[in-house]
């Protein structure tokens, strides 16, 4: 018991000195010892990391899942240490509804199987973007999460004070933590961002006992008072060289957490590559798919006076005519017209709006008269309804006998 009240006594003795060294440092009227410039640069560094950590680690969860909703309910899953249900993602959902819609309208038709198709396409790319998330949440976000969770708490310690607290409280509230150390999870208010290191509140500590050793030496006036403060001073300006050295050290470890983010960069950014490469893919897989379809060629994005369809590519634009009539319109009767530049009767098969003044604009099941002129590309005819005359493609038409 006489032990336990020693040691009392003493850590009281050592609080009080602390707190009188850092009210009068707060008043101007004691000298406070600075910390050396590479020191400083390093803590700065540590915070700076940490902050930049973790906007982006926000700001990646937003592009990963961008209803705040769904993002609140996977967070409490994860607090409750369970598994977050699977959901259909906005591509499956819009695949289901067209590939339900298309056989609504019947496989048979070109809009019902336009849209199954467009339906399989939209259910790979939600495929596609699970596997980019995943992959994302692994390689990217886990690591972020545990430096700002693990790494950076071995360092650091969040304490926040509110802004209109008294200075006399704040004094008594910041020694009670250094006193306590009382953890991060108890006193993280965040209210004025208040940011004291945990390596950096144990040098604090150790600068205020060397700033108050000096201090006590600079008053004594008695030999044997200055020994004793002499031999103080000695020990305090070890013990902080020490633990200035300790935190140099830990803190320098941040240019390894730099290196591995920037792997972990790397590895965002090749899902992001793959992930794009495969929708990429999938939709010009689609468009090959649709242009079976003539109709697919007369559509909205489609620049004035093109008179061809083209699959976009993100570094070219190569021109692509028609494709080529299917096997019922290579006909002998087709062969005929060509070789005779006679004329014939055509039904047309579905609406067409012509691009060009040059072209004839069509309506299904009307009836025209088409021809073939020379030189003209093979995919075309020449078309006239009455006195309306005008290229019109052959995969819209049905020679009739």
């Amino acid at each position: 018991m006489e032990f336990n009240v020693r040691r009392l006594a003493a850590d009281a003795g050592t609080f009080l000195s602390r707190a009188v060294q850092f009210t009068e440092e707060k008043f101007g009227q004691a000298e406070k010892t600075e910390l050396d410039a590479h020191l400083e640069t390093l803590l700065s560094r540590t915070e700076s990391t940490k902050h930049w950590t973790e906007k982006i680690m926000k700001q990646t969860e937003v592009l990963l899942q961008p209803n705040p909703n769904v993002r609140m309910e996977e967070f409490l899953y994860e607090m409750l240490d369970k598994k977050v249900p699977m959901r259909a993602n906005n591509h499956e959902l819009l695949g289901e509804c067209m590939i339900d819609s298309g056989h609504e309208f019947g496989p048979g038709t070109a809009y019902g199987s336009a849209l199954i198709k467009c339906g399989e396409t939209e259910k790979l790319l939600g495929s596609a973007e699970k596997e980019f998330i995943q992959s994302s949440a692994i390689n990217f976000l886990t690591p972020f999460r545990n430096f700002i969770e693990g790494d950076f708490k071995t360092i650091s310690v969040s304490i926040s004070i509110p802004l209109n607290m008294p200075l006399l409280t704040f004094i008594l509230y910041y020694f009670f933590v250094l006193y306590y150390n009382v953890s991060s999870n108890l006193l993280d208010l965040r209210c004025c961002g208040f940011f004291s290191q945990k390596e950096r509140k144990l040098l604090q500590n150790k600068r205020l006992d060397l700033d108050a050793a000096k201090n006590r030496l600079k008053k004594a006036r008695v030999a044997d008072a200055r020994s004793a403060a002499e031999t103080e001073l000695r020990i305090a300006q070890s013990e902080f060289d020490r633990q200035a050295e300790i935190t140099r050290l830990l803190l320098e470890g941040i240019s390894s957490t730099h290196a591995h983010h920037l792997r972990c960069l790397n590895d965002f950014v090749y899902a992001q590559a793959t992930y794009y490469a495969q929708c990429y893919q999938y939709m010009v897989n689609l468009q090959k798919q649709l242009g079976s379809f003539p109709s697919t060629f007369s559509n909205n994005n489609q620049p004035a006076g093109s008179s061809s369809a083209s699959i976009w590519v993100p570094t070219a634009q190569p021109a692509a005519s028609l494709p080529a009539p299917p096997p019922s319109q290579a006909s002998p009767a087709l062969n005929e017209l060509r070789s005779t530049s006679g004329t014939r009767k055509a039904r047309v098969l579905y609406d067409y709006d012509a691009a060009s003044s040059s072209e004839l604009s069509l309506l299904s099941d009307e009836v025209i008269t088409v021809s073939s002129v020379p030189d003209m590309d093979s995919d075309w005819l020449m078309g006239q309804r009455g006195n309306q005359k005008g290229k019109v493609p052959i995969t819209y038409l049905e020679l009739l006998n």
